[in-house]
């Protein structure tokens, strides 16, 4: 029995959706299941428009370019998260600064709002770095696992000091306040993935939401190439290669079909783990934040003096698939020359933490089985 960390759950209607664009021949980059996958994941989180893309990366190369990030600009961002929340930055010849997580693994609003009081100076209405003279045009926040940021003093921030929060919400589908705002509502954009292991999966894919309606239709514009005339090929900016295919968007809107019910399924599984492991010693189930509804994408152990490599080995042999979170991005070769600010917690939860299997298929017996297995490393590695 292999119980892999995240997989797709693929039992609604997405063969015959698929079935029906193939039968249609619509498979490409247009068709009505692209429109139809839009206009559900807007009424879905309660915004006017959407727009699918390729990946939840390029969602956010989309996102930065409108928000004005370009040349020599800096940009705010996590250093515990997946580093395609980061590369997109490095695209525009931007460069990112780095920040610390909080106990809820998402960036610490606070150690933002010290950093841009201790090293940065309004000038004509735009943030500088004073050290290196450069400008602070946005923020990329990540809702990590399927936590939510804390957006209001972050959005506190954005106004003061005139910079655009980008979120990452990749990871967040599902996740609301308990004012009913979505992750990925709140700043100027959110980006949504759909790669195979997330809640919902297209098997690759993303979304882009915004309230500006005009931005949003400019990252539409420019994801299918920037095309002014179609038939006669003109093309009066840059475009990309970026929209989504109809046979994607048809899983797409089957899957999110499901996705209230993964998000119960995952909650009930999240609990049992909870209700199976409290008496371990060493061992900390993280919680989500209480005045949210997460759609609890990944659950996340911290284990406290133990070798967190060795347990996922051991774990690896009775076929149980696990994961360290990731390996801080300001450590990684390419960003090790960047600014980062008061970075102390993100190395200790980097260390302590690993994901544990979380798919919406997971059974009580497979939690069951995770659970022992884990208390029986962890009596033996004692």
């Amino acid at each position: 029995m292999f119980i892999p960390l995240s997989e797709p759950n693929l039992k609604g209607n997405e063969l015959k959706y698929v079935t029906d664009a193939i039968k249609t021949e619509w498979v490409s980059t247009g068709g009505a299941y692209i429109t139809e996958f839009e206009r559900n994941i807007s009424d879905y989180l309660k915004v006017q428009d959407a727009v699918a893309v390729q990946s939840g990366t390029a969602g956010l190369h989309l996102a930065l370019k409108e928000a004005g990030v370009g040349q020599g600009d800096l940009v705010i961002v996590p250093t515990l998260t997946f580093i395609a929340a980061v590369n997109p930055i490095k695209y525009l010849g931007a460069e990112p600064v780095f920040m610390d997580c909080d106990d809820t693994l998402c960036m610490d609003i606070n150690k933002v709002e010290k950093f841009i009081e201790a090293q940065c100076k309004m000038v004509a209405g735009e943030l500088y770095h004073i050290e290196s003279k450069q400008i602070i045009r946005a923020v990329v926040v990540v809702h990590v696992f399927g936590n939510l940021a804390d957006m209001e003093h972050l959005l506190k921030l954005s106004n003061r000091y005139n910079i655009a929060i980008i979120e990452d919400a990749t990871e967040a589908l599902g996740t609301f306040d308990l004012d009913g705002r979505a992750a990925g509502n709140f700043g100027q954009f959110g980006v949504f993935s759909f790669n195979g292991n997330k809640i919902i999966t297209t098997g690759g894919g993303g979304m882009v939401v915004s309230k500006d309606n005009i931005k949003l239709s400019h990252i539409k514009y420019l994801s299918t190439q920037a095309k002014d005339d179609a038939l006669n090929y003109v093309h009066n900016e840059i475009g990309y290669n970026y929209r989504m295919t109809n046979v994607q968007a048809a899983i797409g809107v089957a899957q999110l079909e499901m996705l209230e019910n993964f998000i119960k399924v995952k909650q009930d599984n999240y609990n049992y783990y909870k209700q199976v492991l409290k008496d371990v010693d060493n061992l900390k189930i993280l919680n989500f934040r209480p005045d949210i509804r997460p759609n609890y994408w990944f659950y996340s152990i911290q284990l406290m003096g133990y070798d967190i490599d060795e347990v996922i080995s051991q774990l690896q042999k009775y076929k149980i698939q696990t994961r360290p979170i990731w390996r801080l991005i300001h450590e990684q070769l390419p960003y090790r020359h960047n600014i980062k600010f008061e970075i102390e917690k993100a190395p200790i939860y980097a260390n302590s933490v690993i994901n544990v299997p979380c798919s919406s298929n997971l059974t009580k017996l497979n939690i069951d089985y995770v659970c022992e297995k884990l208390i029986e490393i962890l009596r033996t590695a004692k």
